[in-house]
């Protein structure tokens, strides 16, 4: 009698999942179709332009937002219901300029609490504040300079930065300190994958494909007297090497040595092929106890229009291998520690972008597998991602719905205490619906 009831109950329960499941899913979906008919009467009048005094100097000035619904399985306050929750994922000003011939500048802006929530009232949840501040001195494609605050230059998914992922949740993989602390200087080491400091980069073509280099120096970790353990003010270095050994995606529409996850067939068929890395001595652990911090990474960017000439789509696979050697400690909570991710990672990404239009934009499903591998007794965590991009304007309108699985989300993948030995999740689900625009 009481396994029955037991069995009931839990039928019950299911069917009241699917319920949640599938009236989530309606609501997106919705969603999804009223915002694709709203972004067609959006007017020219607000879009952003430049501003010429001559060929050689001129200014721009642009916009990005990108907003999304987000419902993950036990995540609401009562530890059994999906969280239901809108969020402003990134707001960012956009101004360029040129002052003369090989002479250039960015400044760029960010709402650096809209995503968390952070602070009290109006004012306290939409700190804009500064990400980009660069100098640039472009000569031609052999050497150039960038200096200020900028990207580090070690993977692709870094330098695609969130607007040129080709899906909208790139960042699934353990960060390099400059994406995993709190500020730029003193007790930090960067924020947004930016840091202080300066950049030189070229391509050169050997005779079969295009081989970009770049090499940088930045302030990376710094430490208070007494308190962290670079008490010598060592610097970081990141460096990456790319080889495209079919089309030359560095000819073309990325500024430097910014990247991009997809180019929706526009540039031909792609095959980049990549390593990078950063070090700094004294960068990781604790007054007491410094250690060195280096990560290294490979990934791949594969292309493929089929058909004749992307009759019948574009074929798009991005795959990443990470690994970071931090502090060994057994603790990683221990008091001043500046603490990284140590261990492994992998990711791998299948997209297809389906020939034909749908009302306003094509129709791209995707997968996406992602494993982290910590080191020190410290749990692995895997999850599994599906989802279908609606391309209206290549990056500048896209919208997605996608579904994950996995104890990414509940075991953590950011921040030394997602990392401490013993830490517990459950696999769960969730379902996102994500809105991106920019000019």
């Amino acid at each position: 009698m009481l396994s029955s009831l037991l069995l009931t109950r839990e039928a019950n329960t299911m069917k009241v999942d699917q319920k949640r499941r599938w009236k989530i899913l309606l609501v997106a979906g919705a969603t999804m179709a009223l915002v694709a008919g709203m972004i067609s009467t959006v007017p020219s009048a607000y879009a952003g332009g430049t501003i010429k005094a001559d060929d050689d100097k001129w200014i721009s000035i642009g916009m990005g937002i990108r907003s999304s619904f987000n419902a993950q399985e036990r995540a609401a306050p009562n530890g059994d219901a999906y969280s239901n929750d809108f969020n402003i994922n990134n707001a960012r000003i956009y101004i360029n300029g040129q002052v003369h011939k090989y002479i250039k500048f960015t400044f760029n802006t960010e709402c650096f609490n809209c995503s968390v929530g952070a602070g009290a009232g109006f004012a306290g949840n939409s700190n804009i504040g500064l990400i980009d501040a660069i100098g640039k001195i472009e000569y031609n494609q052999y050497a150039n300079v960038w200096f200020g605050r900028t990207l580090v230059p070690t993977e692709r998914g870094e330098l695609n930065g969130p607007f040129y992922h080709p899906t909208f949740d790139g960042f699934r993989t353990p960060f390099f300190p400059n994406d995993n602390s709190g500020n730029v200087g003193a007790g930090g080491a960067g924020v947004f994958g930016r840091d202080n400091g300066v950049v030189f980069f070229g391509r050169v073509d050997p005779g079969f494909g295009h081989l970009q280099y770049v090499g940088s120096v930045f302030t990376g970790h710094r430490s208070t007297p007494g308190v962290g353990p670079n008490q010598a003010s060592s610097l970081m270095y990141a460096w990456r090497l790319t080889y495209n050994l079919l089309g030359d995606e560095f000819s073309h529409e990325n500024p430097g040595y910014y990247t991009a996850g997809t180019y929706y067939g526009g540039y031909g068929d792609l095959l980049a092929i990549a390593v990078g890395g950063a070090h700094q001595k004294d960068g990781v652990g604790t007054f007491a106890r410094p250690e060195d911090y280096t990560g290294v990474v490979s990934d791949l960017l594969f292309e493929k229009l089929l058909g004749n000439n992307g009759d019948a789509g574009v074929f798009t696979l991005n795959a990443e291998f990470k690994r970071m050697w931090a502090q060994d400690l057994a603790n990683t909570t221990a008091a001043g520690c500046f603490c990284q991710f140590s261990g492994s990672s992998e990711y791998v990404t299948l997209l297809y972008l389906m020939p034909n239009k749908i009302g306003w934009g094509q129709i791209q499903p995707y997968g996406r597998f992602t494993s982290i591998q910590p080191l020190h007794n410290i749990p692995m965590r895997e999850e599994w991602e599906g989802g279908i991009n609606y391309i209206i304007s290549g990056f500048n309108a896209r919208l997605s719905l996608y579904a994950r699985t996995g104890d990414i989300e509940t075991k953590g993948f950011v921040g030394p205490t997602f990392f401490t030995q013993g830490v517990q999740g459950n696999k769960v689900e969730s379902v996102h619906f994500a809105v991106q625009l920019q000019y």
